[in-house]
C-alpha cells in the first residue's frame, strides 16, 4: 500500500530545544574563556621572550661599545712614549709626524689621531685639513697637561654629535713637550643600530645622551628626550594601549608608540645604555593565534546552528513530503555519496603520490648533503693515499703509517658525518659536551692541511693561551669550521696571493673569526639558503652554508657574514662561553 501523504501543518521558524540553548551558552562561556586564558598565557610568554632577546642584544651592544673604548685607551700611552714624535716637538720639525700618525692609525683602528705641541696648537695629525687647530682652551688639552695619565673627554659637536678623545701629555726630559689626542668613532654603533627597528641610547653619569638612534635625542636626559613625540592627546594614548587584544602596559612612548624598555649599566665612567623595543611582533603572534581561535569557534558554533536548523528543517520536511518524494530524496542520497566515495579513492591515490613525491624530494636533498658533506674527507683521503704510495716506494713505511692513520681517522669522521646529517634532519637529538674551541679549531685546519699547501695559502691563526670552552658537539663544531675554511680556500682562487685568517677571541662570547682576501660575497641575503651557490656546476651544491648555518643555531650561538673593508669575505661564529661553573655543572 503506498504511503500516505500526511496532512498539511502550519510550520513556523526553526525553534531550538532548551537543551540546546543551554549547551550553545555553554559552549559560548567555554570559547570566551579559552580566549581570554590563551591571550593572557601568550602575552606573557611572547613579551618575555621580546624581553630575553632585547636584554641580549643590548648586552651584545654594549660589550662591543666597552670593547672599543678599552681598545682605544692604551693608544696614548703607547704613542706618548714614541721616540720619532718625541723629537719632532723638540726640534719643531713636523715634515714627518703627519705621515707617521697616518700609518699608525689603520693598524690602530682609531677615528683620527693629532699631535699638539705645548701650546696647543695642531702640528700634525691624520686629517690634514686640521693642521694649525687651537686646542689650548679644549677641555681633553688642558686635563691632559693637569693629568699625569690618559684623559677620556667627551665634548658636544653642533649638529654632529659628541666627539669621544683619549687624551695624554707627552713629556722631554721632565718637562711637557706636547700632547697626543686619540679620537674614537663611536658614531658607528649609531649608524649600525640605526639599521634595527629598535630605539638605543647611551647616557654618561650624568644622565645626558650622548649616544642615540635618534639624532634629536642627543644632549637631552632620557625623560626629555622619550616627551618629545607623545600621544597628542590622553585619550589617543588609551586607544592606542587597548587596541587589540595584548593589551600590554608599556613601559614607555617613543614617537607615539608603546614600547619595553631594557637598560644596562656599562663598565665605563657610569655610562648606561638603553633600548626601547616595540610590542608590534608580540601584538602580530598573540592576535594571530587569537584570530585562528575565534575563527575555530566561530567555524563550530555555524556548524552547530547549521546541524540544529538544518534538524528543524529536515523535521518539517517530513511533514510534507510524500513516499514518493523521500525514495527520490534516498536515491539522491545514494548517489552523493557513491561520488563521494569516488573522489576519496581518487584523494586517496594524490595524496600516496604526494607521499612519494616528498620522500623522493626529501632523499634527493639528503644526497646532495652527503655528497657536499663527504667531499672534503674523499679530497684528504686521496691525499694521504697518494703520499702514503710515494712513502712506501720511497721505503719510509713508518711515515706511511701515519698516513694510514690519518685515512682511518678520516673514515670515523665520515661516519660521524652521517650520522650528523641524520640529525640535522631529525633536528636535534644529540648531547652537548663542553669543547675546547681552540683544539677544535686546529682539528679543523689539520684536516684542511693537503689542500691548503697544495693551493699554498697564508694561514695565520690567533688563538689564545688560555683555553675558550662552550657546550657544544665537537664533530659538528668541526664541520662547520672546515665548510668556513673550504669556502675561503675556493673565494681565493683566483687571488696572486691567497690569505686567511683564523682568529678565536673570547669575551662575553665565545668568537670565531675567518677572514680571506678573495673577491667577496655579492649577494648576502640569498647566502645561507639552501642549494645557493656561486660555483660552477659540478663543484658545489649550496649546502654548505645552509647546513653550518643550522649547526650553529642548535648550538645557541649564530653565523654572520659580511664583506671586509679591504677587500674579502667575513664569517664569524658566535657562541655562548662557558665560564667555571657552568662547566662544573655540565660535567656533573
Amino acid at each position: 500500500m503506498p504511503p500516505q501523504p500526511l496532512p498539511a501543518r502550519r510550520i513556523g521558524g526553526p525553534t531550538f530545544s532548551w537543551r540546546s540553548r543551554v549547551a550553545l551558552g555553554v559552549f559560548f562561556l567555554i570559547a570566551l574563556a579559552t580566549i581570554w586564558i590563551t591571550n593572557s598565557a601568550l602575552t606573557d610568554r611572547f613579551t618575555q621572550n621580546t624581553r630575553n632577546r632585547a636584554e641580549l642584544r643590548l648586552a651584545l651592544y654594549g660589550g662591543n661599545l666597552v670593547s672599543e673604548l678599552r681598545r682605544n685607551s692604551i693608544v696614548p700611552q703607547l704613542l706618548a712614549r714614541d721616540p720619532t714624535l718625541i723629537g719632532a716637538l723638540n726640534s719643531a720639525d713636523y715634515s714627518q709626524s703627519t705621515q707617521r700618525l697616518i700609518s699608525f692609525v689603520d693598524e690602530i683602528g682609531a677615528a683620527s689621531l693629532m699631535l699638539l705641541d705645548k701650546d696647543g696648537r695642531t702640528v700634525a695629525a691624520t686629517d690634514r685639513n686640521r693642521l694649525g687647530e687651537m686646542h689650548s682652551g679644549l677641555q681633553h688639552f688642558v686635563d691632559a697637561l693637569a693629568s699625569t695619565g690618559t684623559v677620556f673627554t667627551v665634548a658636544a659637536r653642533e649638529g654632529v654629535g659628541y666627539r669621544f678623545t683619549y687624551s695624554r701629555r707627552m713629556e722631554s726630559s721632565g718637562t711637557t713637550a706636547g700632547v697626543i689626542v686619540v679620537e674614537v668613532d663611536l658614531q658607528k654603533f649609531e649608524r649600525a643600530w640605526a639599521g634595527i627597528s629598535d630605539a638605543v641610547l647611551v647616557t654618561d653619569s650624568t644622565g645626558e645622551i650622548i649616544l642615540a638612534t635618534e639624532p634629536r635625542w642627543r644632549g637631552l636626559t632620557e625623560g626629555v628626550a622619550l616627551k618629545r613625540e607623545p600621544p597628542e592627546t590622553a585619550i589617543q594614548r588609551a586607544i592606542q594601549a587597548t587596541a587589540d587584544w595584548s593589551a600590554l602596559p608599556a613601559d614607555a612612548y617613543v614617537k607615539g608608540e608603546a614600547v619595553m624598555r631594557v637598560a644596562s649599566r656599562l663598565p665605563f665612567r657610569g655610562w648606561q645604555i638603553a633600548s626601547f623595543t616595540t610590542y608590534a611582533s608580540v601584538r602580530e603572534k598573540v592576535n594571530g593565534v587569537l584570530a585562528l581561535e575565534i575563527m575555530g569557534f566561530a567555524i563550530l558554533m555555524a556548524l552547530a546552528f547549521y546541524a540544529l536548523s538544518r534538524k528543524n528543517a529536515l523535521r518539517m520536511a517530513l511533514f510534507q513530503m510524500e513516499s514518493a518524494e523521500l525514495r527520490a530524496l534516498n536515491e539522491r542520497l545514494q548517489r552523493e555519496i557513491a561520488e563521494r566515495e569516488r573522489m576519496q579513492k581518487s584523494l586517496a591515490v594524490a595524496e600516496q603520490t604526494l607521499a612519494q613525491s616528498s620522500k623522493l624530494a626529501a632523499l634527493g636533498e639528503m644526497s646532495a648533503a652527503v655528497s657536499h658533506e663527504l667531499n672534503q674527507p674523499l679530497a684528504a683521503m686521496k691525499t694521504y693515499l697518494a703520499g702514503a704510495a710515494l712513502l712506501l716506494r720511497r721505503n719510509r713505511p713508518d711515515e706511511a703509517l701515519s698516513s694510514f692513520q690519518r685515512i682511518d681517522d678520516l673514515i670515523n669522521r665520515m661516519g660521524s658525518i652521517t650520522r650528523q646529517l641524520k640529525s640535522y634532519a631529525r633536528k636535534g637529538g644529540e648531547q652537548f659536551a663542553p669543547v675546547n674551541v681552540g683544539d677544535a679549531l686546529n682539528s679543523a685546519l689539520s684536516m684542511m692541511e693537503p689542500q691548503l699547501r697544495q693551493r699554498q695559502i697564508r694561514i695565520t691563526r690567533a688563538i689564545p693561551d688560555r683555553p675558550v670552552r662552550v657546550m657544544a658537539d665537537r664533530v659538528r663544531l668541526e664541520q662547520v669550521l672546515i665548510n668556513l675554511l673550504r669556502n675561503a680556500l675556493d673565494a681565493t682562487s683566483t687571488v696572486a696571493n691567497p690569505s686567511v685568517d683564523v682568529i678565536l677571541s673570547a669575551g662575553e662570547t665565545a668568537t670565531i673569526t675567518v677572514r680571506d682576501n678573495g673577491t667577496g660575497i655579492e649577494n648576502l641575503d640569498d647566502l645561507f639558503e639552501p642549494f645557493y651557490t656561486t660555483k660552477q656546476p659540478g663543484d658545489g651544491v649550496g649546502l654548505g652554508l645552509a647546513i653550518s648555518s643550522g649547526i650553529v643555531n642548535d648550538l645557541g650561538g649564530r653565523l654572520t657574514a659580511r664583506n671586509a673593508e679591504t677587500g674579502g669575505a667575513v664569517f664569524e661564529i658566535q657562541l655562548p662561553i662557558l665560564n667555571e661553573q657552568a662547566e662544573i655543572e655540565a660535567a656533573e
